[in-house]
């Protein structure tokens, strides 16, 4: 398994995935996309760790430390002035 990115917790690996495709119809950051059966991320800077893809991978192919991400667009909207974050999650 390896870290995808080095801007947030996400790890995908590709051995135990089979291309359920769970992962993409959960993201609600198009960080995953299928390519030949297999999941693949191709938008990792999109991730913003709110671990549905994890918890709803049935194969264990994904880990995420959940929650690091949203934090921190809760905080850039705070420090701005905004509501809502704008990271999609909400």
């Amino acid at each position: 398994m390896v870290a995808v990115s080095a801007i947030n917790t996400l790890k995908f690996d590709p051995k135990p995935c089979t291309g359920c495709g769970m992962c993409v119809n959960v993201c609600p950051h198009g960080v995953f996309a299928m390519n030949d059966r297999v999941a693949h991320v191709v938008r990792a800077d999109a991730c913003m760790e709110c671990g549905a893809c994890q918890m709803n991978c049935p194969f264990g192919a994904i880990q995420v430390d959940s929650g690091v991400g949203c934090a921190a667009a809760m905080i850039r909207a705070a420090l701005v002035g905004k509501k809502q974050p704008e990271c999609g999650c909400n």
